[in-house]
């Protein structure tokens, strides 16, 4: 049997004489490049040079030392008949153990005199090749690539006579896939921030681009930010304004609810999105007298398109939650949305496109610096996504369930009527908790978002806090609040907070009193709780979706409470039949 072969190529030199040490004394012959054949030389332990091997000295200042077939040809030669020929009939001979780590091109970019010219000094490129030839052939080849192994390594060679275990070889050539895949990563986000802004595509390159700089992350202090893509350009462009971290969050999820709205109901659907999650969304369904003056949008002069009517509604829903908010439209933006969204308090838009007349209109809010976004509609994202907490990468196939009519055809109670109105407001409830955060409830009414309880604890109070919202929501309809004599030049925002305080009861006091009152032309009557639960009574066929099941019937009493009709929820509780009977019982009730 040939003595067993070891190539050493290290930059990091921690751990490597006692290595050495340990694979002379077990019999292997010993052949390193550069530095590290001569540390190990100067400590008195033989070694060889790989120009021994090929024959050729280091050249171009030592950028090629390793890149050569005696090497390459020595760590991918498997144990098959016809490669032991081709290295017969070219004198190389197989090499068992490579141990090789890379330049320190993070540690040489993260220094402030770092220049592109030093970058690119420390980009591996025999080192990278070494560890991947190694890795790729790990069925009979071990490679070290991290010096914390390499007393484990030593130890299993010795007491296996140098046949070291599969398991062992696997776990090292894992390390190393890993390792080149982070040196790649580090390598591509530095020449992604030198040559993929969108500074320098704005500038230079005028075209798509891979990289974009975020103002800050989720706070202002996280900086620096970016979003990027590592295949293809980014699947938006910024017309106006600049993105934060949030603000690409809310953009890109609130982007997706809409775009499965549409294709779910084809109608043009809308999503008023805060934090992560939506505060509203809504299709195209032509709005009521009253629902105009609900929503505030019945002193534009102009008729509502369907697009229009789906941001009234989906702003509306919540008032209070979508001040400050990130719009998101399925179809192209017109003018008559453009023109409600520049009465609110927004921050951003995202949507396919935009008229010329749309974008006019929205260039010139909040002086110029709100942030417009153009998505390209024909994006379709990875199947697997990938997230980082805490240091800690989680990775998952991407939630593709799909919504629509189909999902609702199982239905367990005794009264099977779902008419197509319910079947709409179904579809908004559980596509708006597809993109909330897990453990969530919506309300839906009149192909709108009426009441969403996002991410609780508990699935009851997801279901209490949706219904309040929804309580809210139907009493901003009473005649009286309609008829609330606000004064004249009142703005938009201190009305909808205005009104919040009104129809919730909230007992004022102070000068908080003082303000509230200022804003009326004469005394304010409140509502009576006898009023408020009359008018409750009015609201009927409200759709509730759950993105989990009921464990407890509770959550189905308060959910009848805001006028719910129809329920849609997984099953896989223990108490499914009670859960059943319970809306069975109120159904029969009505």
């Amino acid at each position: 049997m040939s003595q067993p072969i070891a190539l050493l190529s290290v930059y990091d030199k921690t751990g490597l004489l006692e290595l050495a040490k340990g694979l002379h004394e077990a019999g292997v012959r010993l052949l390193g490049s550069g530095g590290t054949a001569k540390k190990i030389r100067e400590a008195g332990l033989p070694i060889g040079d790989v120009s021994d091997i090929t024959k050729a000295p280091e050249m171009l200042g030592g950028r090629v030392k390793t890149l050569h077939p005696a090497v390459h040809g020595g760590i991918l030669a498997r144990d098959i008949p016809s490669d032991q020929q081709d290295l017969e009939a070219q004198s190389i001979s197989p090499i068992s153990i490579v141990v090789c780590n890379l330049y320190p091109f993070t540690e040489t970019i993260s220094k402030p005199t770092c220049t592109l010219a030093d970058a690119v000094e420390e980009i591996d490129i025999g080192g990278v090749t070494l560890l991947r030839a190694a890795a790729k052939n790990h069925a009979r080849v071990s490679i070290l690539s991290d010096p914390s192994d390499y007393q484990e390594f030593l130890e299993s060679w010795k007491q296996s006579q140098g046949n070291v275990d599969q398991a062992v070889r696997s776990k090292l050539a894992l390390k190393a896939f890993e390792q080149t895949a982070k040196y790649d990563d580090a390598i591509s986000g530095y020449f992604r921030e030198q040559y993929a802004s969108a500074e320098l595509s704005a500038d230079k390159l005028a075209g798509p681009v891979q990289r974009m700089a975020l103002r800050y992350g989720a706070n202002p202090h996280q900086k620096p930010a970016q979003a990027f893509v590592t295949e293809g350009a980014l699947p938006f462009k910024t017309l106006c304004g600049s993105p934060g971290y949030i603000n690409l969050l809310d953009a890109l999820n609130s982007y997706a609810l809409v775009k499965e709205l549409q294709e779910a109901l084809n109608l043009p659907a809308a999503a008023s999105f805060k934090h992560v999650s939506p505060a509203g969304a809504a299709v195209g369904v032509a709005l009521s007298e009253t629902e105009k003056k609900v929503y505030g949008v019945d002193d534009l002069k102009e008729p509502l398109t369907p697009l229009a009517s789906a941001y009234a509604r989906a702003r509306g829903a919540d008032r209070m939650s979508s001040f400050g908010d990130f719009v998101a439209l399925s179809a192209p933006c017109d003018l008559a949305t453009a023109r409600i969204i520049s009465r609110e308090v927004s921050d951003g838009i995202i949507a396919p496109g935009y008229s010329p007349e749309a974008l006019e209109v929205l260039s010139k809010k909040k002086g110029g610096k709100y942030c417009v976004l153009e998505i390209d509609p024909s994006y379709v994202p990875p199947s697997i996504e990938t997230k980082q907490v805490y240091g800690v990468h989680l990775q998952q196939n991407r939630n593709d369930a799909k919504i629509d009519a189909k999902l609702f055809e199982n239905v367990v109670t005794e009264n099977k009527e779902l008419p197509q109105e319910a079947i709409t407001d179904l579809i908004v409830a559980t596509l708006a908790l597809k993109y909330t955060q897990s453990n969530s409830v919506a309300y839906a009414f009149h192909g709108a978002i009426v009441g969403i309880g996002a991410g609780q604890q508990s699935r009851i109070h997801c279901t209490r806090l949706a219904g309040g919202k929804a309580d809210l929501w139907w009493l901003r309809h009473h005649p009286q609040v309609l008829a609330l004599p606000f004064k004249k030049g009142v703005k938009r925002a201190e009305k909808a907070n205005a009104i919040d305080l009104y129809v919730s009861g909230e007992v004022l006091e102070g000068g908080e009193k003082e303000h509230w009152e200022s804003l009326f032309e004469g005394a304010v009557v409140p509502l009576t709780e006898e009023q408020k639960k009359e008018w409750a009574s009015k609201l009927d066929g409200v759709a509730c979706s759950s993105d989990a099941f009921f464990p407890f019937p509770d959550n189905v009493h308060r959910a009848r409470r805001s006028g719910v009709k129809y329920l849609a929820a997984p099953g896989g509780s223990v108490m499914d039949a009670r859960c059943v009977c319970s809306t069975t019982e109120r159904l029969r009730a009505q």
